[in-house]
């Protein structure tokens, strides 16, 4: 599914990293359907339902006053208990489980696990939770404000969040259509010795 408007639709979950004694760090987050920006987060040495409740009341300060965003997660006992309930007897969340209340699951955030685990985390030593809390900082930063999305045409999630990246897909465009005249004009100007060689001249000479 795909929300047309930021704060529709929102996908938490919880992954788990191994770390190099053999404990494990528990990273939970809410990543913004349509724009796929990363709401909030935590990371943490065990697994609480207060860590879910934690990250969605930092991501529900983002809500407009009478909006209410549609929270998709799945049945792990992190989400189904009554600390996290309680989120729910308000007016500004609505929980949805995957795979039970709709046919498909939270792939969204799933997705944003393996890209922030295979092309970030796992290519530095994880020591032990302060390190991986300080990796994943920087990457969210990065995602939300600087990583250009092939989605939104070149706009970071940021942008598409806040919608001050309208003019971007247009700039891109410009400056593609440049770049390529530019590499146009520079190749028509490079000779090889082949094409520079008169007629019936020999190569040896």
């Amino acid at each position: 599914m795909r929300a047309d408007a930021p704060n529709v639709a929102w996908h938490i979950d919880v992954t788990v990293i191994k770390l190099l004694d053999g404990t494990k760090a528990y990273l939970h987050a809410v990543i913004d359907n349509f724009s796929r920006k990363i709401l909030a987060w935590t990371v943490a040495e065990r697994l609480d339902p207060m860590n879910t409740r934690d990250v969605l009341v930092r991501a529900a300060r983002n809500l407009e006053h009478a909006k209410k965003a549609e929270v998709y997660m799945d049945s792990g006992v992190e989400n189904l208990n009554a600390t996290v309930d309680e989120l729910f007897a308000g007016d500004a969340l609505r929980r949805i489980i995957a795979q039970i209340d709709v046919s498909f699951s939270n792939s969204l955030i799933e997705s944003w696990w393996r890209s922030l685990k295979h092309q970030w985390l796992y290519l530095h030593q994880l020591d032990n939770v302060a390190t991986v809390k300080k990796l994943v900082e920087f990457y969210v930063t990065e995602h939300n404000e600087r990583m250009p999305h092939s989605a939104f045409d070149g706009q970071t999630p940021d942008e598409m969040y806040f919608g001050r990246g309208a003019r971007v897909p247009d700039e891109l465009a410009a400056r593609r259509q440049e770049a390529r005249k530019r590499r146009l004009e520079h190749n028509r100007q490079q000779a090889c010795d082949q094409c520079s060689r008169q007629p019936g001249e020999d190569v040896a000479a």
